[in-house]
């Protein structure tokens, strides 16, 4: 498959978790550009009816519905209407996440826990709902793929987010076993990993410091990635069926350093952490 050709058969079918803002947004347009049929999945019924109108391909070739991602009984409904009225699915997008801010001691057990239930473990409940739809496929031919939303904090530490970067981290190692479990079957897996880029994560944003939000808007602003920059990224390198998915120029270099060189990375981002630190005090 070449960029800018849909993935499969004719009119092929993407469903798209936290679709109704931000980067879901702007893949959910990216994928329906080419003729994708769009299941635009949200929290927010008006968002996702909002995001589904305005997509090229008409209302009738996809669908929007509320998907809290962290409940079964939600994932089982859009399963049922997936099965029901696609009869199958091309490409599974778990995009849906929440951010929080802080050292581990700063944040508090229970946004431990809600990071973890939406970033982590929603991801979990998506692709254990649906594999077993994509598995069934894939004996009868029709291949699949999944892509996970990851973020460079889960490859490499940054001070100061341990809640998110652990669980963009149990997102990626997720991703790498889908990729060897899956290996042959006509599934295939991406991981992105994003670093800031201005979307909707700062809506339900939590921090025991307020300065850190407005810290981290800044970052979105200054890093010169768009939502729907990354969407084309995200398309390309599931045409090419790449794994893992940097987005910004910097990450690439970062990457290779901390792979390379560890100690001198964490020492840097413990430089950084300690400046940040001083400028929200």
């Amino acid at each position: 498959m070449t960029q800018g050709q849909p993935l499969g058969a004719a009119s092929p079918k993407v469903l798209i978790t936290g679709a109704g803002s931000g980067l879901g947004a702007a893949m959910a347009r990216r994928f329906a550009a080419v003729g994708y049929a769009v299941g635009v999945t949200d929290l927010n019924q008006s968002r996702a009816d909002e995001v589904l109108a305005g997509l090229h391909n008409s209302a009738a070739q996809g669908f929007s519905q509320v998907l809290d991602i962290t409940k079964e009984a939600d994932w089982a409904a859009v399963e049922q209407r997936v099965a029901r009225e696609w009869g199958g699915l091309d490409v599974l997008i778990n995009n849906a996440g929440v951010a929080a801010a802080g050292r581990c001691e700063e944040s508090s057990l229970a946004d431990w826990e809600w990071v973890l239930g939406v970033d982590l473990m929603g991801v979990v409940r998506g692709c254990h709902r649906f594999l077993p739809l994509l598995r069934r496929q894939a004996e009868q031919g029709r291949t699949a793929y999944i892509i996970n939303i990851a973020s460079f904090a889960g490859l490499a530490a940054m001070p100061g987010l341990s809640a998110y970067g652990t669980a963009k981290a149990g997102v990626v190692a997720l991703s790498e076993h889908l990729l060897t479990e899956l290996a042959g079957t006509g599934i295939g897996v991406s991981v992105v990993c994003p670093s800031f880029v201005r979307t909707g994560l700062l809506q339900d944003f939590r921090s025991a410091n307020p300065a850190q939000r407005e810290i981290v808007g800044r970052w979105m602003d200054k890093s010169g990635v768009t939502a729907d920059g990354v969407a084309d990224l995200v398309f390309s390198a599931m045409s090419r069926k790449q794994f893992l998915v940097l987005t910004h120029a910097k990450t690439h270099w970062a990457w290779v350093l901390k792979r390379f060189w560890p100690a001198y990375y964490y020492r840097q981002m413990a430089q950084r952490f300690s400046l940040t630190r001083r400028k929200a005090a």
